[in-house]
């Protein structure tokens, strides 16, 4: 028998459209191997609600390769110590991954290529970083000039089946799932995100949700912004993970040629862009990109008490704004929380409170399912205005206006139960009709003084420069 190959796993949870797989089951049996790893991360080691979704994750891999009576080897500690001792266990020829671009996985698989025979392969992207270029060979830094490059260089994908695997004569040893401990116990706080979530983990779950979604594709350019309706694919946490390539999403909609199939494909070309960026910028996920928003232009939570109150109230969703609100507690209840509010309460921690995105990546980072280094830090700095493309810090969103505007009426009823008995429009803005129950919160700031107090702190911050 040949010598085994190992296939390295991290955010690439399928056998489908998975190349490192694809390449290993053809030179040799395959040894599968997930290493948990919270010491190369540094900081941003996996948070609660990602560790919550990978277990189901990892089970159902389990189980897709139990159809092939092959096993998914479990360890733990950090990846640069245990893969070496994995090849010297097993005596694999060679160890197959796929490419991950975040600083530290960079790192890792520069310092592993020097310990053991490693190949790397593209595949967690519609096009691999860097590859799509200006005409004068630059990387793009822009988005919408990258959209249309991307758009232009792709004609279709074909989609890597699900290999046939083979085993080893022997098994190394693995860890259990349980434990990894990544699921809550003490307390049990993920009640919520199992009940938004279901029990369907893995690609045939995900692939499955999918086609049902494509039913409303068409529309999504129009129902995407409604917090109320069931109008975007909830597929984050599936393309984070894995579960799916996003090459094997744009296939599925190939019949789908609407203005609203477009938009949700220019959403997977965003999820690339990202990618580009801290390609290019590393630390894109902690350090702004534009100068002069330093310590001093921000209220700092860890050394001004009315900003961590403010902070706290933030995060618990206690702000006196429903929309927030209603965002916020969704966040924590579910692991997830609809692109329309990301955007509004990311706006309101920044602008309306003047704190600095950091804190809101750092909070996201814990307690979205679908955390992703990239995309989290590139919808941040692009609402905060410091991005490399991004929105200007002078245009403030009014929280009070989009949730009517965007219909968030029984959005807000669904996750602030003690707004639930108001009807529209007092719903948006219980306060200023008079009709705020005793349970709920004052705004803890009105709309007009925190756009006077944001803008005179940009203005300050200009004539400084």
């Amino acid at each position: 028998m040949s010598a085994p190959q190992i296939v390295w796993l991290r955010r690439d949870l399928r056998l489908t459209d998975q190349p490192a797989f694809t390449a290993a089951a053809q030179a040799g049996p395959v040894i599968a191997v997930y290493i948990l790893d919270d010491e190369t991360p540094g900081n941003h080691a996996m948070g609660g609600a990602s560790r919550w979704w990978l277990h189901f994750s990892l089970e159902a891999l389990q189980n897709d390769l139990a159809r092939h009576h092959s096993k998914l080897i479990l360890r733990s500690g950090k990846v640069t110590d245990v893969l070496p001792q994995l090849v010297a266990e097993t005596g694999a020829a060679c160890v197959h991954a796929i490419r991950h671009y975040e600083p530290w996985w960079r790192k890792a698989q520069g310092a592993l290529k020097d310990s053991v025979p490693l190949a790397l392969h593209d595949g967690n992207y519609l096009l691999p970083p860097g590859t799509v270029r200006t005409g004068s060979g630059a990387e793009y830094k822009i988005y919408t000039p990258f959209k249309n490059a991307t758009f232009a260089a792709i004609e279709g994908f074909d989609i890597l089946p699900e290999p046939s695997l083979s085993s080893p004569e022997s098994w190394p040893a693995s860890e259990s799932l349980e434990d990894l401990d990544l699921l809550p116990t003490t307390p049990d706080w993920a009640g919520g995100m199992r009940a938004f979530w279901g029990e369907q983990h893995g690609t045939t779950a995900a692939m499955a949700a999918f086609e049902r979604y494509l039913g409303q594709v068409d529309q999504y350019d129009d129902k995407r912004n409604l917090p109320s309706i069931h109008g975007t694919s909830r597929m984050s946490p599936r393309l984070h993970f894995g579960e799916v390539s996003p090459r094997m999403l744009w296939e599925a909609m190939r019949r789908h040629t609407s203005e609203g199939a477009t938009i949700f494909r220019q959403e997977l070309v965003w999820r690339d862009y990202a990618q580009n960026v801290i390609c290019q910028f590393p630390e894109y996920g902690v350090k702004p990109y534009r100068d002069g928003y330093d310590e001093a232009f921000w209220r700092d939570p860890d050394t001004d008490e009315a900003a961590a109150r403010d902070l706290k109230a933030w995060q618990q969703g206690c702000t006196g704004y429903p929309i927030v609100d209603a965002g916020m507690r969704e966040l924590y209840a579910t692991g997830w929380m609809h692109n329309r509010v990301r955007m509004i309460t990311a706006s309101f921690l920044i602008k309306h409170l003047l704190i600095n995105w950091t804190h809101g990546e750092r909070w996201f980072w814990d307690t979205l399912c679908d955390a992703d280094y990239a995309s989290n830090a590139t919808n941040w700095q692009w609402v905060s205005g410091t991005g490399v493309d991004s929105n200007m810090f002078v245009r403030i969103m009014a929280p009070l206006s989009q949730s009517e505007k965007f219909d968030a009426g029984h959005y807000i009823r669904q996750w602030v139960p003690e707004l639930a008995d108001l009807d529209d429009p007092y719903v948006h803005d219980p306060d200023e009709f008079g009709r705020r129950p005793r349970d709920y919160p004052r705004k803890m700031i009105g709309h007009k003084a925190a756009r006077e107090r944001a803008l005179a702190a940009y203005r300050a911050m200009k004539d400084k420069a």
